[in-house]
């Protein structure tokens, strides 16, 4: 019931944000999806490529695996959202090249499953126990990417680069 008060009220968002031709949480979803894309290439674009090995201290992942993370972490999310299989096995090539096709298709899978859903069927459940609802699924790679790419601006700074904007 909660769950269904909070999409009630993300619809609600939608509507006054999006404008009078859409009234959709996926709508709203898409939007900040397509961002989120934006954003991340934006941010991996500003590294050199020569500094796509460097890490903040030993204990974390290097610029290019954080990436890699972010593409591989994010498809799975959306592919339980589909429930279906990430396009992903293993992300080993830490190329800006390499990593910058990864995210790209990583964001396409995820968009198009996105588009292909509506808002009823952001409340499917599914999974096994525990089960989360395809809403939870989308939204924990959108969610997760953030955090992932915050660490890797860090990463920006210390290299002297300033982050991209942000832009909502």
């Amino acid at each position: 019931m909660k769950l269904a008060a909070f999409l009630t009220f993300l619809v609600c968002c939608a509507r006054l944000t999006l404008g009078q031709e859409s009234h959709s949480v996926v709508d709203a979803m898409v939007k900040h999806y397509e961002s989120s894309r934006a954003l991340t290439l934006a941010v991996a674009d500003a590294m050199p490529e020569e500094s796509y090995s460097f890490k903040a201290t030993d204990a974390e992942m290097t610029f290019a695996e954080q990436l890699n993370h972010i593409a591989s972490a994010n498809a799975n999310y959306c592919a339980a959202a589909m429930e279906t299989k990430s396009p992903f096995a293993k992300l080993e090539d830490k190329s800006k090249a390499a990593v910058v096709k990864n995210l790209n298709t990583a964001y396409d899978f995820c968009l198009e499953g996105l588009k292909k859903t509506n808002d009823a069927g952001l409340l499917k459940l599914i999974g096994k126990a525990p089960q989360w609802t395809v809403f939870e699924r989308y939204w924990g790679g959108f969610t997760h990417t953030a955090h992932h790419r915050g660490q890797i601006e860090v990463y920006l700074r210390l290299k002297g680069i300033t982050p991209p904007q942000y832009k909502f």
